[in-house]
């Protein structure tokens, strides 16, 4: 069963091409993932490898926590389970809220 981790600390310049080359060293990878931001397409400095065995992940966490990659050392663990968000992007879109009193001019 494939195994995800969460990669920190990446560099900015690091691909996801990179990511991969780098683990295969440790066995197979399944994925390799630089998250980047949505609106400048920059990369936000994690990713997300995903290792195809328990014991291969363990082996990738051992010889990659700690080390360098692209000029920056890296954090490589388990990857934890992704948390529900709510929907719509977190703004409160409903009921009243600000905005001008109106009716007449108060000078």
């Amino acid at each position: 069963m494939a195994k995800k981790l969460y990669v920190g600390g990446l560099s900015y310049d690091t691909v996801e091409d990179t990511l991969r080359a780098t683990f295969s060293k440790a066995g197979t990878v399944e994925s390799a993932t630089v998250i980047t931001d949505k609106m400048s397409g920059r990369s936000k400095g994690f990713g997300f490898v995903e290792m195809s065995s328990e014991e291969e992940a363990q082996k990738a966490i051992a010889m990659f926590n700690g080390k360098e990659l692209d000029g920056r050392n890296i954090t490589v663990n388990e990857a934890r389970p992704q948390e529900s968000r709510p929907q719509g992007g977190g703004f409160n879109r409903g009921g009243r809220g600000g905005g001008f009193g109106g009716g007449r001019n108060r000078y």
